[in-house]
């Protein structure tokens, strides 16, 4: 009985040693270019930067992501000129991202929910978004997404954080936009 128990016990330990250092969730800090916004990625990023056309506005679009596990992460950020009204270019921003996930428009009310971090500029375009699509290959897809707006001088930046999977776990994509800070 004692050696059964013993066996359990350590097998119980190792599962939550090994789920502990699970390399899907190896969750870390990240700056984001040319900004004082944080995130953390449960792995370790790629960075790009382009020149995006968003709302009739070219703005140079940042981007951190990774694959953990099997969710696509992402993070974006874009710096806005002055003058640029941010409620258009996000909303154009919401709609792109939509389209190329070719999620079905449009959303139902609890589909889209009011997203304001602290810190963040009230906007009414400040969403988050859960919705099924479309991988490019044609595969079923979930979606969630959140955008946000954060003053910056005379400049407003806006950022985008979205999970792409086939089944999102609500406290992983919770996570990552939860650790967006200005």
């Amino acid at each position: 009985m004692r050696t059964h128990y013993t066996a359990l016990m350590v097998s119980l330990v190792m599962a939550l040693t090994l789920s502990a250092c699970s390399p899907t969730q190896n969750w870390r800090d990240i700056a984001l270019e040319g900004t004082a916004l944080k995130a953390q990625l449960p792995c370790k990023p790629d960075r790009t930067t382009r020149k995006v056309p968003l709302g009739g506005v070219t703005v140079d679009l940042h981007v951190v992501g990774c694959e953990s596990g099997s969710s696509m992460v992402a993070v974006m950020t874009a710096s806005l000129p002055v003058g640029a009204d941010a409620s258009a270019v996000m909303s154009a921003w919401q709609k792109a991202t939509l389209d190329n996930a070719r999620v079905t428009q449009p959303l139902a009310p609890e589909q889209q929910k009011a997203w304001v971090r602290p810190g963040h500029l009230p906007l009414a375009t400040s969403v988050r978004m859960q919705a099924p699509g479309q991988r490019a290959n044609g595969e079923p897809v979930n979606m969630d997404a959140v955008w946000g707006a954060v003053a910056e001088g005379e400049r407003v930046r806006l950022v985008h954080a979205v999970v792409y999977d086939r089944k999102i776990a609500l406290e992983f994509a919770s996570t990552l936009f939860e650790s967006i800070q200005p």
